[in-house]
């Protein structure tokens, strides 16, 4: 577990992925034919000289915060990068990214005891949310920080069950972690060329993908991704079925249509192959949220998508809960899904 470990506490919010990019290029280099960074920074691995191509991506980047404002008091206000729920944030600890190092903060917030009762009442947004660093004042703040310095939720990874894990990052570490071990587990002799592609930006609009997809114009594509498990208290049904534990899930539809809707021909594909090598799985049915998918499909003149992900718990926030088994099932299901794709 130490890879996956080591993916889920690396930095990496959108536009600064260099450490999990540091990561993704040292195990690619060990199974891969050659591995290189774009000039957009999606790491693009290639394995296997057939004459069918097959682009398979995970984002690696993460939800995060960006330094804003330094204060009179010391204290930083910040902008959210991605897509963040304000409730998650009061009293989450943080590491800002500095030049000189990481410095330990804590998101803070007008104590409830002082509030009146109609603030009680709403939702707390980020912009009345502030940083504490334990300065004194705006000049020490400054000396600790600068303006435009990233900001990660504090790394953390661990295990609540034999099978139960969670941590920092999930969304989409999983998916970085799955595409690695993917192509550790593809033969060098495979038939077709598999190009392992680790994207950037994908919480702030799916850019990597978009960019990375344009100059391999490959014949099929899958997106790895996570997904809305729905097996927590006050999630109906109808919401979301998916369940951790329950394998992989294929996804049919995103955001109601507006993201990727999946190739006939590769949704049936997933399918076939999961029941033939007997790999439980899921199907995911999305009314809201995409992958990387949705921008790989429109590419050029169309490139039929598929997208694999994993039910996960709490995902957008600083900690996501998902089951192990999922994971590997995943593994097993790309890797066969990729050797016998013609």
């Amino acid at each position: 577990m130490e890879l996956l470990k080591q993916l889920c506490e690396a930095a990496g919010i959108s536009g600064y992925e260099k450490n999990v990019a540091e990561v993704m290029k040292r195990e690619l280099a060990k199974t891969c034919d050659k591995v290189e960074i774009d000039g957009f920074g999606n790491i693009i691995a290639t394995k296997g000289k057939g004459k069918t191509t097959i682009m398979i991506a995970a984002h690696m980047d993460e939800i995060g915060l960006m330094v804003k404002h330094i204060d009179e008091k010391g204290f930083l206000n910040f902008i959210k990068i991605g897509g963040i729920d304000d409730r998650v944030l009061i009293d989450q600890r943080v590491n800002i990214r500095t030049k000189k190092g990481d410095i330990c903060g804590i998101v803070g917030s007008k104590p409830p005891h002082l509030q009146k009762e109609e603030e009680k009442k709403k939702i707390v947004k980020h912009d009345e949310l502030f940083i504490d660093i334990g300065a004194k004042d705006q000049r020490e703040a400054q000396k600790m920080v600068e303006v435009g310095d990233p900001v990660i939720f504090e790394p953390n990874f661990g295990q609540l069950t034999k099978e139960v894990y969670y941590g920092k990052a999930i969304d989409n570490r999983l998916g970085c972690y799955i595409l690695l071990k993917v192509m550790e587990g593809i033969p060098k002799n495979i038939k077709s060329r598999i190009y392992a592609v680790g994207t950037v930006q994908e919480e702030v609009g799916l850019k990597g993908a978009r960019v990375s997809a344009f100059k391999l114009n490959p014949d099929y594509a899958f997106a790895v991704d996570t997904t809305i498990a729905g097996d927590t208290p006050n999630i109906k049904k109808t919401e979301s079925s998916l369940k951790i534990g329950h394998g992989p899930a294929i996804t049919i539809t995103e955001a109601s249509g507006r993201g990727v809707i999946t190739h006939p021909r590769l949704r049936e594909f997933l399918t076939k192959t999961a029941k033939k090598y007997k790999i439980p799985y899921q199907v995911d049915v999305l009314e809201g949220g995409m992958t990387d998918g949705a921008v790989i499909y429109l590419t050029r003149e169309g490139i039929p998508t598929g997208v694999v992900s994993i039910a996960s718990r709490y995902i957008h926030g600083a900690t996501g809960v998902f089951n192990m088994k999922d994971v590997e099932n995943a593994i097993r299901l790309l890797t066969k899904a990729l050797i016998e794709l013609r």
